[in-house]
């Protein structure tokens, strides 16, 4: 089981932490559950695909703090809080540095689960975009020199005969680069050849 895959559950109290799991669970949630920050961090690798539902009072760490030391770290991990009511003030800030949701208690089973399927839904939308352009940079490493050129001005929305006249190639061996980029970069057509190289820069 990937830690990609997982709900991660942050909560320091025993009961509510094993109701959470049990919650998440009977609506086919795979679940990692830890008594604390430190024991996350720990165990669990920073991922910005990362799923969270941390209670944001804890011994040590608070979920919040948690939060933003995975955001210091470089990653964004889809959370969700669980908060007390006089926690709101803290929870409105939680939403402004990222977080998803939070969820007061005693908090409605139904609302909790829609807050984390929504987080497990960004979770795997972050996944498969990361996915995706680790594939489009694959492909750019196959292209040689000049066609990185070529396709730079094809990005700029020149057309052939504009970029034969700027690099000093005929028009025709334009095309012949032009076609081995669309082959390399497995596209069929220019708009996607563009959308694949701005998507990666993006």
């Amino acid at each position: 089981m990937s830690d990609e895959d997982v709900v991660h559950v942050v909560e320091d109290d025993a009961a509510m932490r094993d109701a959470l799991c049990l919650l998440l669970q009977s609506s086919d949630f795979q679940v990692r559950s830890f008594a604390s920050a430190e024991a996350f961090l720990t165990e669990v690798e920073p991922s910005q695909s990362l799923c969270l539902l941390t209670d944001l009072r804890l011994p040590g760490m608070d979920g919040l703090a948690l939060y933003r030391h995975l955001v210091s770290l470089g990653t964004e991990p889809a959370a969700v809080l669980i908060t007390g009511h006089g926690d709101i003030p803290i929870a409105v800030a939680a939403l402004k540095d990222g977080v998803m949701d939070f969820v007061e208690k005693p908090f409605d089973p139904g609302v909790l689960l829609d807050s984390v399927r929504d987080a497990s839904q960004r979770a795997s939308e972050r996944r498969r975009r990361k996915a995706a352009a680790a594939d489009i940079e694959n492909r750019l490493e196959l292209l040689t020199a000049r066609e990185r050129e070529i396709l730079g001005l094809l990005v700029e929305g020149h057309p052939n005969k504009q970029i034969a006249a700027a690099l000093g190639i005929s028009t025709r061996t334009a095309e012949h680069h032009r076609a081995h980029i669309m082959e390399k970069m497995r596209v069929r057509t220019l708009s996607q050849l563009i959308k694949a190289a701005l998507g990666l820069a993006g």
